[in-house]
């Protein structure tokens, strides 16, 4: 697969920034924060995107091909993303249809 973009903050459309305190938080721990967090906004959030700055990691896995912004991120904008939650500076990103 082809190379995105790096994420920037200025590309996140009124992020939820949840500061976790905790360098070691791994994917599942900040997923449970995001979910906790995007819950108390929306009844049933749905989760369409989301980023592991650690891993390198991003879903839905598609290809980038030369957009402005990461391929994930932009799939879930098209589908009505509402909601991103921003955990510990775009270490991870999740984003909800709420």
């Amino acid at each position: 697969m082809d190379s995105c973009v790096p994420l920037r903050r200025e590309m996140l459309i009124n992020p939820i920034d949840v500061n976790a305190g905790d360098a070691s938080l791994d994917f599942d721990g900040a997923k449970k924060i995001a979910d906790a967090r995007a819950r108390e906004i929306g009844e049933e959030p749905m989760l369409l995107a989301w980023f592991d700055r650690k891993e390198g990691r991003f879903f839905p896995s598609v290809a980038c091909s030369g957009r402005d912004k990461p391929s994930w991120l932009v799939c879930a904008e098209s589908r009505g993303a509402n909601l991103v939650i921003d955990v510990n500076r775009e270490a991870f990103v999740f984003v909800y249809l709420a």
